[in-house]
């Protein structure tokens, strides 16, 4: 908040448009369904069949409100341990399958922001708070294609991965422990071995993140920031590797950091631009906070089960 104005931050939410706001944030919200569409693609059964939508649901919003809440991404623990309290599937196989969605998600983001930056008609050298994009983008690749291959590397050599295992861990009820991980982990990445099934994946997850896009798009047009959906498939993909990194409680403070930076380069003045990002956080956060407690409020759990949960 440096050098803004508190004043002129609230002059700017006022006229922002509300019904244009409403929008943003219905679709925003809207964007949780086709996460559970994913998911489900993702995490199985052990004899394959789709998991009930229901308890995944509640799963999925609470995990995502505990990640509002609580520090350090939490909630993506949370999330995979209630799926696994409501659901005929492990803990171990719910964490694999939110693995395997991360990879699709930074491969399907460093693809969007290629393409975004010559769209948004953006110089090739552009760079976010001092970091060349192409940089940025060629980090996410790294990254996700080598969790990639270490994932499919689980899946296709599991018995070769066991015996390294036992090698390397002298004490036979750790090394079985960490053998069971594994075979948890294959379960959980078992879509990586269906091309029918990775190629639905990856249309899902390219369908969240333009419908995603699609919401800080109508935001921009509520607050009459004059740049197009292509500056908006940009923002969110800088924003989802800037707050990659475990941080605050619903990644307050690096979120509007990021979204002044990316603004910036779109001559948009710090007081706009800092409203727009408090505005869409704030709103965005609240749906699926209440949505998270009403599925909280539907199972056999209970917010102590969750912080014992979060601390172990």
């Amino acid at each position: 908040m440096r050098d803004v104005s508190p004043g002129e931050v609230l002059r700017q939410v006022r006229r922002a448009d509300p019904v244009l706001l409403g929008a943003a944030v219905l679709v925003a919200t809207l964007g949780f369904p086709v996460r559970l569409w994913r998911w489900r693609s993702l995490l199985r059964a052990s004899d394959g069949a789709a998991l009930p939508a229901v308890p995944l649901w509640h799963a999925l919003a609470i995990g995502f409100m505990a990640n509002n809440l609580l520090p350090l991404r939490t909630g993506e623990v949370i999330r995979g341990w209630v799926a696994a309290r409501l659901t005929a599937t492990g803990f171990t196989t719910a964490l694999a399958s939110l693995a395997a969605e991360r990879i699709f998600d930074a491969l399907l983001l460093v693809l969007l922001l290629v393409v975004a930056v010559p769209a948004a008609r953006l110089p090739a050298d552009l760079a976010v708070a001092g970091v060349p994009v192409t940089r940025m983008a060629a980090g996410g690749a790294v990254v996700g294609a080598v969790v990639l291959v270490a994932a499919l590397a689980v899946l296709l050599f599991p018995l070769a991965f066991e015996r390294l295992v036992r090698r390397l861990v002298p004490r036979a009820a750790l090394a079985d422990r960490l053998v069971a991980l594994i075979e948890g982990a294959r379960q959980g990445l078992a879509v990586l071995r269906s091309p029918g099934r990775t190629a639905a994946v990856t249309v899902q997850s390219l369908a969240f993140w333009l419908f995603n896009a699609a919401s800080f798009w109508l935001a921009f047009l509520a607050f009459d920031i004059p740049v197009g959906f292509w500056a908006a498939v940009l923002l969110q993909s800088v924003l989802a590797f800037g707050i990659a990194i475990p941080s605050t409680p619903g990644f307050i403070g690096p979120f509007e950091a990021v979204i002044v930076a990316v603004l910036a380069i779109f001559a948009v003045p710090g007081d706009l631009a800092f409203s727009y990002a408090i505005a869409y956080h704030l709103l965005t956060f609240v749906p699926i906070t209440l949505l998270g407690l009403l599925s909280l409020s539907r199972t056999s759990l209970g917010l102590g089960d969750l912080q014992r949960r979060a601390a172990a």
